[in-house]
């Protein structure tokens, strides 16, 4: 063997006596003794997940700042669960008030046929080809056939006037000389509620389709609408015309302002039965938009009293017109809630 290889040899057992990398570069090791600490193991500082995870560990090892976020986070915890538990709460006795008034409205229906969470349904209350406007003219001439004269509902023509496209009705064109029954098919064209709907409305507010003769202040108030219990109707409403056409665009603008309004569909209502708020309230679970737009016109439901007097007078405390809407559309057009 040549002196060239011994001497690579020898070097190359040098290098691997120092694997750590260049010659003299290794440190030696340190002997750890029982109760010495090394650098290299240090305790960790303490996560959100371990503050949740351990808060006494986490108290006792924190400084300051360590306990106050340990605190701050147990009591964000306490306050999330307190808030959970509240809110399951409300829901299983919100659950349980839906169901009673549910229960109580069957047995309404059961008892007296009216439900006061379904008066209409959605399907015939917006159906604006219930009737043509031929078949209204037969109704109010079979309806008003002991009234004789001008001033009759059946015979007596009036002005419309022109009003543009809003969002809420389409616009109707100006005409002159149009009959009670060409007003009402009008209205419900333009607004999208049956003819029925406002046949129904004007004989509940004031017996207009049967009165004989009607008066002018029958006419004036015809669909009462602006017309509250504690004041006197508004003048910008009065008349035929202005009451007709007007209610049917009032239930849109309702439907499309619902949120000003504090009755909602699908949701337990406080109702009251009557103006004077001694009389109380009665939860009522509002099934569809038809109804809920009936109670916002007239915000009232009939309590025992009234739905046990059929058509008849109930107590102080009774109020009659969604009772009396309920009761003159089933005599005339059949079940609403179909």
């Amino acid at each position: 063997m040549s002196p060239g290889m011994t001497n690579n040899r020898n070097r190359n057992r040098s290098k691997s006596a120092r694997p750590n990398g260049r010659a003299g570069t290794e440190k030696p090791r340190t002997q750890t003794t029982p109760g010495t600490r090394r650098r290299a193991f240090r305790i960790p500082r303490l996560s959100r997940l371990s503050l949740l995870s351990h808060p006494i560990r986490s108290w006792r090892n924190g400084g300051t700042a360590g306990r106050a976020l340990t605190a701050g986070t147990a009591l964000l915890a306490a306050v999330l669960v307190t808030a959970l538990v509240l809110a399951l709460v409300r829901v299983v006795r919100y659950q349980r008030i839906a169901a009673a008034a549910r229960a109580q409205q069957q047995e309404l229906t059961v008892e007296y046929d009216f439900d006061p969470g379904n008066i209409i349904s959605d399907a015939q209350f917006f159906d604006e080809d219930a009737m043509s406007v031929d078949e209204v003219q037969d109704f109010l001439d079979d309806k008003g056939s002991a009234c004789f004269g001008d001033q009759c509902l059946r015979s007596r023509t009036f002005d419309v006037p022109a009003s543009d496209a809003d969002g809420l009705c389409d616009a109707i064109a100006a005409a002159g000389a149009r009959t009670a029954a060409q007003v009402i098919d009008t209205a419900a064209h333009a607004c999208g509620i049956s003819q029925k709907v406002l046949l129904t409305l004007m004989q509940k507010e004031q017996h207009l389709v049967t009165a004989n003769p009607p008066t002018d202040w029958n006419y004036q108030a015809a669909m009462g609408l602006s017309c509250p219990d504690d004041a006197d109707c508004d003048p910008q409403y009065a008349g035929f015309v202005n009451q007709v056409i007007g209610s049917a665009r009032r239930f849109r603008y309702y439907l499309s302002h619902r949120q000003q309004y504090r009755f909602r569909t699908g949701r337990v209502n406080a109702i009251q039965y009557h103006p004077n708020t001694a009389c109380g309230t009665g939860n009522v679970f509002i099934e569809n938009d038809a109804t809920t737009l009936l109670y916002i016109y007239t915000p009232y439901q009939p309590n025992a009293a009234a739905l046990r007097a059929g058509t008849g007078t109930g107590d102080s405390c009774s109020s009659y017109g969604n009772r009396n809407f309920a009761i003159i559309y089933t005599s005339w057009f059949g079940d609403p809630r179909l």
